[in-house]
């Protein structure tokens, strides 16, 4: 983030029918925070740590649109990021890397205004596209146009213990639950600098497993900084050898799982549903009420299965945009899994310093 100066990059306020569409800057103005704790659509996305960790690992300026203008109470608000790449083109999205972010409205007849805005932007601007990435559409498609579908994936725990645990699949995870038990994995949770080092170590042996490139460590650095205690991180071990981890978020009732890593030598040892089970029990004892397990390809059986047999219940989700124009040339790294795969091969140290490079132009 530049600080207010790269605010300048809009015009505001821009006048569309009937309301002024302002900007201000998430990482400062307190009024965002308030909105977000009261919101009831809002999600740990929207939460200004997980800005600024954007902002700081990947150069985007978080921005919020709103109609409320400066010293006004705060209503209603968009939460975007401008990413700039001279590989992938400079747009508006809402949120990079981030499997969905609702709009903070008060009302669905607010979004006309908005779009109209993002619209009339993207072609003053010349960005290559505006993108949102909302959880609960109506079908209306925001006034955008579709451009790609997920499965979403959430899990109700407000039933017991024991009627959560009837419900996940008996081979893939009740006996695989038991089986760590049997073999007396231990299990730490928290967000200290040592768990981190120890999940990084896994994440990197995980990506590699799947041909992927992995995520730059600072970026996980940068969640643990600025998320606090909403970020826990959650590792079994066997024997002192940590064989699997999971990092998840919290917002309110909601509990996200954002990234799972193992060593595959010791999954017969049952460490991720046993992570899993962990998660259940103590997200239940918070006080939450539903795990969100994110999206998933709709290509992805495997672990589309994997999910529905935790109990989740799955539902379509899509993401909209509006493209300026169709640009020959303009590489598109999120969907090169080529790209992905090539760096995966290389040895981890320089796999994680081109992550530091290439991931600025994914989001």
């Amino acid at each position: 983030m530049k600080g207010h100066s790269s605010l300048n990059r809009f015009r505001i306020p821009r006048h569309t029918k009937t309301v002024k569409i302002h900007i201000l800057n998430p990482l400062v103005d307190r009024r965002w925070d308030e909105l977000v704790t009261r919101h009831p659509r809002s999600s740990v996305f929207h939460h200004r740590g997980w800005l600024k960790a954007l902002a700081r690992t990947y150069g985007y300026e978080p921005y919020v649109l709103t109609t409320a203008s400066a010293g006004e109470p705060l209503e209603n608000g968009i939460a975007v990021c401008r990413v700039s790449s001279w590989i992938t083109g400079t747009r508006l999205v809402s949120l990079p890397f981030s499997d969905h972010c609702e709009p903070l409205l008060n009302n669905h007849g607010e979004l006309p205004e908005f779009m109209n805005w993002l619209r009339a932007e993207c072609d003053l601007q010349k960005w290559r596209y505006v993108e949102l990435r909302p959880l609960l559409a109506d079908g209306s498609g925001y006034g955008l146009q579709p451009s790609c579908s997920y499965w979403f994936h959430e899990l109700d725990i407000r039933p017991s213990l024991e009627q959560i645990f009837r419900r996940v699949h008996n081979n893939s995870f009740r006996r695989k639950i038991q089986r760590a038990v049997r073999e007396r994995l231990s299990f730490e949770a928290g967000h200290s600098e040592k768990l981190l080092d120890e999940f990084y170590r896994l994440l990197l042996t995980t990506r590699r497993r799947h041909q992927l490139l992995p995520q730059p460590r600072s970026w996980f650095r940068n969640l643990l900084e600025c998320m606090g205690d909403k970020l826990q991180i959650r590792l079994t071990r066997k024997n002192g050898v940590p064989i699997a981890a999971i990092l998840t978020l919290q917002h309110r009732s909601s509990v996200v799982y954002k990234y799972g890593c193992s060593d595959e030598r010791f999954h017969n040892l049952g460490g991720m549903p046993f992570l899993f089970w962990r998660l259940v029990e103590e997200s239940k004892a918070s006080g939450a009420e539903k795990i969100d397990f994110g999206r998933t390809d709709l290509n992805n059986e495997g672990l589309i299965v994997f999910k529905d047999r935790l109990g989740t219940t799955r539902k379509l989700i899509t993401y909209y945009r509006y493209t300026r124009t169709t640009k020959r040339g303009v590489a598109t790294l999120r969907d090169s899994r080529a790209v992905q795969q090539f760096f995966s091969f290389l040895p981890e140290a320089v796999s994680s310093a081109a992550s530091r490079v290439l991931y600025r132009h994914m989001g």
